[in-house]
């Protein structure tokens, strides 16, 4: 008997199956495999809970972690003072949609990362709804801006001020928005739970100033990114920092949540400081040792070859 198999199935296989060739990949042709299997996804209308929800409450805000797209958060940030309701990035409009109704809450702001189909790609759809202003990085393609935003700029919102971190490297004009009164920063896809993006448009030293920037901010600072790649950014951070207690200590913990389907994320940036390969190529002996960096190379060489050691793990 002849098995017909779906062609959207069969595209959704050959995406889920490229890790096999993942070194054979040009940058080019990983974007065109992200763009298709985010066609997939929405195309078939699945919105995959790779986590729990979850509510954080800061000490102005209440912050919606949205799992969806397999392994993408978006979070919609809340202000009860003024009524001011925030999307950071858009992976999914009706994932957004379902918690928005069901809290109440009415968006008035998107606050974008980056230019990436899986950070804006719900932008248009929410702004149609109205009453919707679209913040993002000034150089990229953002569909439906209105606000144009760089480093040191700043943005309000309900009663508090949000400061711009120009984090450029997995793309060239990528931005932050840390709030000093919540001590949270959403950082896309600049910095992750032990690890960080992929370098596609930036160059070395540029991720690199775009991290220790990332790093000078205080240790009580939540970092809100926006994939659950935890438990792989772990297995490299361990394959490259042994010895590291404190970091064996946080991978077991790590495994225990992902097996319950918890999020690890957001995760505080003290513990990134104390446990992240890429925001320690530069104070760790071991990791240094590992990935091959030498007396005569700079910081940014140094981080260049943790990041090419974790694109071939």
């Amino acid at each position: 008997m002849q098995t017909l198999v779906s062609p959207l199935l069969l595209l959704f296989v050959i995406i889920n199956c490229t890790t096999v060739t993942k070194g054979f990949l040009t940058h080019s042709m990983q974007r065109i495999i992200q763009r298709q299997r985010l066609f997939f996804l929405r195309s078939t209308k699945r919105n995959i809970q790779h986590s729990q929800y979850q509510t954080i409450m800061s000490p102005s805000f209440t912050i919606v972690q949205v799992p969806c797209l397999g392994d993408n958060y978006g979070y919609l940030v809340h202000d009860p003072v003024s009524g001011d309701t925030a999307a950071i990035d858009t992976p999914d409009a009706d994932a957004y949609r379902q918690v928005l109704k069901q809290r109440g809450w009415k968006l008035t702001h998107i606050f974008n990362t980056h230019h990436h189909s899986d950070h804006t790609g719900g932008n248009l759809e929410l702004k149609e709804e109205g009453g919707v202003e679209i913040y993002g990085p000034a150089k990229e393609n953002i569909p439906g801006i209105d606000q144009k935003l760089s480093h040191g700029d700043e943005v309000e919102f309900g009663k508090q001020k949000g400061q711009i971190i120009g984090v450029g490297g997995h793309t060239k004009d990528h931005i932050a928005y840390y709030f000093p009164s919540e001590s949270s920063a959403f950082t896309g896809d600049a910095l992750f739970a032990l690890g960080c993006g992929r370098m596609f448009e930036g160059s070395p030293p540029q991720f690199w100033k775009s991290l220790e920037r990332l790093r000078n901010l205080p240790d009580d600072t939540k970092v809100y990114c926006a994939h659950e790649y935890t438990e792989a950014n772990a297995k490299f951070a361990v394959s490259v920092e042994p010895s590291n207690d404190k970091l064996q200590q946080r991978y077991q913990h790590i495994l225990k949540q992902r097996k319950a389907g918890e999020p690890t994320v957001p995760s505080n940036l003290g513990e990134e400081k104390l446990t992240n390969p890429f925001l320690r190529c530069d104070v760790s002996d071991e990791i240094r040792k590992n990935v091959g960096v030498t007396s005569d190379d700079t910081p940014a060489d140094a981080f260049a070859k943790v990041r090419m050691a974790k694109d071939n793990f």
